[in-house]
């Protein structure tokens, strides 16, 4: 059997042993990799070692093994990519360890994951209490995620039936001293109006070391002395979101009272602040 071909065989014998091997070990020892991008790591670190250190046999026979291994990695991917069933096979699948607030304990066991584990990731996601999970799921890269009790998620604009306008990515408009001239064109301002901010602010383009510009059309700088303090400009987002505010708070009394007076003024002072708003979102909100 000739050298190259024997190689061939054991690297596809090690992925074999290796995919098992993991499969035993768990999610756990995967932490956010895939169970083969896991294998992969370990499998292309070890054989760029034995290229490297071995000097005993020859070099070209680990290039063979490591194109052999790249090319089973390649076609696993691509096996993934087509079906379903092989994700589930080389992935697994998540395992859920929480429905409506109660732990299934059989689940916690086939992972190996701990009561002081599982408490310790919950924490992470803001959940202190068991009782106030829906929903945990322990995903195929060994994460879990957590979708709290309707009671305990965060209130947002959508709960109180509020539609916000979409926030726009800030823009990087300077950059170790340097204007981005594409940036600023991007939102709509050139470089007079940014020396204008600058001037505010009483600092040079070439003390600037980042300089940002936000959805609402103010510019946030951070220089290069760390030392000198540089004021944050808020009263722009300050004032619109006062102004969201009240017409939240507005809406809010015209569902919660009973009278019928009451609820039609609530309702058309709200209207006439959702008017408002809209007239000064070009000049607060960009």
């Amino acid at each position: 059997m000739p050298d190259w071909f024997e190689i061939v065989l054991r690297t596809l014998l090690a992925v074999g042993v290796l995919f098992v091997m993991t499969k035993v070990l768990g999610k756990r020892q995967v932490s956010q990799l895939s169970l083969f991008e896991y294998i992969t790591g370990i499998t292309i670190g070890s054989l760029a070692a034995y290229i490297s250190m071995d000097l005993d046999t020859d070099w070209y026979l680990g290039l063979v093994s490591l194109a052999a291994w790249v090319a089973c990695s390649l076609g696993i991917e691509f096996l993934q990519l087509k079906s379903k069933k092989m994700r589930d096979f080389f992935d697994s699948k998540g395992t859920v360890l929480i429905r409506d607030g109660k732990v299934l304990e059989e689940n916690l066991k086939k992972e190996r994951l701990t009561t002081d584990e599982l408490m310790e990731q919950l924490r992470k996601r803001s959940a202190f209490k068991v009782a106030d999970v829906e929903f945990a799921i322990m995903e195929p890269n060994g994460e879990i995620n957590v979708l709290l009790t309707r009671d305990n998620q965060p209130l947002t604009p959508k709960h109180l039936g509020i539609k916000v306008a979409p926030e726009k990515e800030p823009q990087a408009v300077i950059m170790d001293g340097e204007i981005m001239d594409e940036a600023l064109a991007t939102i709509g301002f050139n470089r007079g109006w940014l020396k204008t901010e600058l001037d505010k602010i009483g600092v040079t383009i070439e003390n600037v070391f980042l300089g940002q510009v936000d959805s609402y059309g103010q510019l946030y700088v951070d220089l290069f002395d760390d030392k000198i303090m540089v004021p944050v400009p808020q009263e722009k987002a300050s004032l619109f979101a006062t102004l969201k505010k009240c017409e939240g708070d507005l809406m809010l009394f015209g569902l919660t009272t009973k009278n019928k007076a009451a609820k039609e003024m609530y309702e058309h002072c709200s209207k006439q602040m959702e008017d408002i708003i809209a007239q000064l979102k070009p000049v607060l909100k960009r």
